[in-house]
């Protein structure tokens, strides 16, 4: 049973997607709208960072994790090298836990 309502569901959603893609291929291959697509993926990933980063819980926490989602922005504002980037953000983090300094 479980695997035929997995397999009917999974043939569905294809089903929808391919309906969908089909049904908006013309309005989806205009210029403007593959700009704004490319933008997507980017926008979303900021967003869960954002939430990771200062969010705890259901309040707002600008705690250790803000100052070092801080520095990774300096460092990757001065175009520094991925491992340069987490590095830094994992050191400030590290600092200001130790030394209290955010709570």
């Amino acid at each position: 049973m479980t695997a035929a309502v997995v397999l009917a569901l999974g043939v569905g959603i294809y089903a929808l997607r391919l309906t969908g893609m089909l049904a908006l291929a013309p309005w989806l291959r205009r210029p403007g709208v593959e700009a704004a697509l490319r933008l997507v993926p980017t926008a979303v990933i900021a967003a869960v960072v954002a939430l990771q980063v200062f969010v705890q819980g259901d309040r707002l926490a600008l705690d250790a994790r803000a100052w070092g989602a801080a520095a990774a922005a300096v460092c990757v504002w001065r175009r520094q090298q991925l491992v340069v980037v987490l590095v830094a953000a994992a050191a400030v983090t590290a600092v200001v836990r130790a030394t209290g300094l955010a709570a």
